[in-house]
């Protein structure tokens, strides 16, 4: 049985692991690409420039401008590496939830 206000969903949710993939907007207005299984923590690690060799060092502030959960984390880590190859105008359509963009920036043009 389930706490009350706690539904299935919700409990079950906590007791699998979880993965992010997400999307910062720097300040020098470039994007980073990234995956954590704690995105508040690894957001905080941006912002506080723990690491002299991220990308982000240099590019703060940072706002996260999209994210997406996965329970698999190898499906996130698929999820980054497909992101990390899109356009700046693609990153952009998924960060705008501009869906018909996003499909039109898709297909690929063949001349």
């Amino acid at each position: 049985m389930f706490p009350k206000g706690v539904s299935n969903h919700d409990a079950l949710l906590k007791t699998m692991n979880q993965y992010y993939t997400y999307i910062l907007k720097c300040s020098d207005g470039s994007y980073y690409t990234g995956i954590t299984n704690n995105i508040d923590r690894r957001l905080q690690e941006h912002e506080e420039g723990l690491n002299e060799t991220c990308y982000t060092y240099k590019r703060r502030p940072v706002k996260l401008v999209s994210c997406e959960m996965f329970i698999d984390v190898n499906q996130a880590i698929a999820r980054e590496k497909q992101i990390k190859k899109w356009s700046r105008a693609k990153k952009e359509a998924l960060i705008n939830s501009e869906w018909n963009d996003l499909i039109k920036l898709s297909k690929k043009k063949f001349e």
